[in-house]
């Protein structure tokens, strides 16, 4: 499957203009250079390939896609889960089950006919190499790898490796990411891919910089010739492995000192496990955040390091629906190629882009009965929640109070609710319990729909097709919240928490709300009672003033879209890759 974006910069060295919001032409040189690697546990490209199961991996995709915009020389390598992340099914009661459907990676992806073979477990883990070309708008391709386990000479243990994301216990996972790391390295070698340098998304992707290390850089090398992100302050998101499984799986591959470099780097729990993000922290010299307050949070989390702050993009063409794209096309001429032309939203007239969103209201709603059965109502403020369910993001906090809700918003506002719990996250199947009970308590004054098995395609009608996207997070715990941006760029304001990305494009009441006033410290009440007021007070009353007023908002919201696109994302990592060379 090819997917087209929009193109900003050249492969050789010349100078091209990138507008930005504030209208400020920044010229970036573009040196011609080897390719970058850019690994990764997870990538979403399509909805029907699901190896992701969230923002990170779909933020994933985006990056390679606008890569290729950008005409740059990456290559992708994640890994083939041949049963995926899950489907979700929900019964009437929000009860969350899985069924684990196979991929045929034949009907989306190309053999490329080679394989690798690693030592592993005193035998041979052998590894099918698949592709997929990534194509930006001016046609420049960016291939993605992805490494199968499903092979005829490994056993049955080392074909189960490749079966599910994020699936198995700890000895699965190390080994997950063993062949992710070393064999991905080895399998861009394989194909002729020369990299000058690594990007690793997350510290799943660790053991390539070991791979590098036997390979013969040095550590002065490594440092300068890797860049490392990381994408969340929350435990889970960071593997600990203990230190004889590590050593069990990739040998002499671990340094004589890695337990002093994971307790240099910060490690809380000083050494006493091998940490993958403090490991690969203490081997790197660029380490990154995906937001600027993430990038607060985290140089807490690894001690002297400096992390520089990169928020995250999402990839403009991807995440526009069909009825915004021709409104652009029509009144933001160029909009594919530079996204930057997003910042002269102010121009789109009222008609054409109340047509536009219209249309897209319609979808959803379709969407929403075809899949739920609840009707939403044409008129009624549709608020739109959608994202894992971690419970960090407290889905069902609005509905803390459902009297107080009721008689803010009965025959006035609907929701509709979409998102997957970790199979092993019991919390967050209770949060989906929990909405579908307050869904029924409210049911005769304000209608909540909750549509199942959240993907790529689900998400875009989503957040192109509701009013206002909610997000109230823990704060500083939401790394960035990609899902709002998107939103953002189809005219749809954000209400939400000051975390993540939205501290950096908050205008509120201007293009959308902020929930509170950037509270660290944990009290849903108080968090519960300030999406009541802000509702009431200021987004239902704004509602009320009529489409023309409405669209005003929109406009103001599209513009900030226009800082926050994989475009611009990709122009910051450029820096750091031109220090690769």
């Amino acid at each position: 499957m090819e997917t087209g974006g929009g193109r900003l910069l050249g492969p050789t060295s010349r100078v091209e203009e990138c507008s930005t919001v504030n209208n400020i032409t920044h010229f970036l040189v573009v040196l011609l250079m080897p390719p970058v690697a850019y690994l990764t546990a997870e990538i979403g490209l399509w909805s029907e390939l699901h190896t992701y199961s969230g923002g990170l991996g779909v933020l994933a995709g985006d990056h390679v896609k606008s890569a290729a915009d950008a005409e740059l020389p990456l290559v992708g390598l994640s890994l083939l889960y041949r049963e995926g992340y899950g489907r979700q099914h929900l019964d009437d009661n929000g009860v969350q089950s899985e069924s684990y459907g196979p991929i045929d990676p034949a009907e989306h992806l190309t053999n490329t006919g080679k394989s690798i073979q690693l030592p592993l477990d005193g035998t041979v883990l052998h590894a099918t190499i698949w592709k997929t070309d990534v194509v930006g708008v001016s046609g420049h391709v960016v291939p993605v790898y992805f490494l199968d386990t499903y092979h005829p000479n490994n056993s049955t243990e080392f074909i189960g490796l490749g079966a599910r994301l994020y699936g198995g216990d700890d000895r699965t996972r190390v080994r997950q990411e063993y062949l992710l790391g070393v064999g991905g390295v080895q399998a861009l070698q394989h194909l002729g891919h020369d990299f000058v340098g690594m990007h690793l998304n997350e510290g799943h992707c660790t053991f390539a910089m070991l791979e590098m290390l036997r390979q013969g850089w040095s550590r002065k090398e490594l440092a300068q010739r890797t860049l490392f992100t990381t994408h969340t302050p929350v435990p889970a998101g960071h593997d600990r492995f203990e230190w004889q499984l590590v050593r069990d799986v990739v040998g002499d591959l671990l340094p004589a000192d890695a337990q002093d470099l994971v307790r240099g780097a910060g490690d809380p729990e000083q050494g006493g496990r091998c940490s993958m993000s403090h490991l690969a922290v203490a081997l790197s010299t660029s380490v990154n955040a995906v937001s600027n307050l993430n990038a607060q949070v985290a140089s807490t989390m690894f001690g002297s390091t400096h992390i520089a702050p990169i928020t995250n993009g999402v990839h403009h063409i991807t995440w526009t629906s069909p009825q915004m794209g021709g409104l652009f096309d029509s009144h933001l001429p160029g909009w594919k190629e530079d996204p930057g032309q997003l910042a002269y939203a102010g121009s789109l007239p009222d008609d054409a882009l109340l047509e536009a969103r219209t249309a897209s209201r319609r979808i959803l709603r379709e969407l929403v009965h075809a899949s739920t059965g609840v009707r939403l109502d044409e008129a009624r403020l549709t608020i739109g929640f959608a994202r894992r369910f971690a419970t960090y993001k407290r889905a069902n906090l609005v509905f803390s109070d459902l009297e107080r809700l009721r008689a803010l918003g009965a025959d006035r506002i609907q929701f509709v609710f979409s998102g997957k719990a970790h199979p092993k996250d019991e919390g967050g199947k209770q949060l989906i319990r929990d909405i579908f009970s307050s869904a029924k308590e409210v049911a005769d004054d304000i209608p909540v729909a909750f549509i199942e098995n959240y993907d790529m395609a689900t998400g875009l009608a989503m957040t192109s097709g509701v009013d206002i996207w909610l997000n109230n997070p823990i704060r500083p715990l939401e790394a960035s919240g990609t899902s709002g941006m998107k939103a953002a760029m189809n005219g749809v304001p954000n209400c939400s928490i000051l975390d993540g990305w939205w501290p950096e494009g908050c205008e509120h009441g201007v293009n959308g709300w902020a929930i509170g006033q950037s509270e660290d410290e944990r009290d849903d009440e108080r968090d519960a009672n300030n999406i009541y007021n802000v509702l009431e007070h200021e987004v239902l009353p704004l509602w009320d003033e009529g489409p023309e007023r409405w669209a005003k908002l929109m406009r103001a919201s599209i513009a900030t879209s226009a800082r926050f696109t994989g475009t611009r994302m990709i122009a910051d990592y450029l820096h750091f890759y031109n220090r690769f060379a």
